[in-house]
């Protein structure tokens, strides 16, 4: 769904959403409306992780 941002503002919202998350606000802080592209890229930058990606699973100890 950011494919469509252009790269360098798809980064700027990550970096403003991980600020925002460093800095202890709440992640309803995002200014962008809901299921705007703008939204999903900032949300990315204050989860840390693409909105599209599963969560990682555990290395196998065996």
């Amino acid at each position: 769904m950011t494919d469509d941002l252009d790269p360098k503002r798809q980064l700027e919202l990550a970096v403003e959403g991980a600020t925002v998350r460093a800095s202890g606000r709440p992640k309803d802080a995002c200014p962008y409306p809901l299921e705007s592209r703008e939204r999903v890229a900032w949300m990315e930058g204050f989860d840390g992780e693409p909105v599209d990606q599963g969560p990682d699973l555990p290395i196998d100890q065996s």
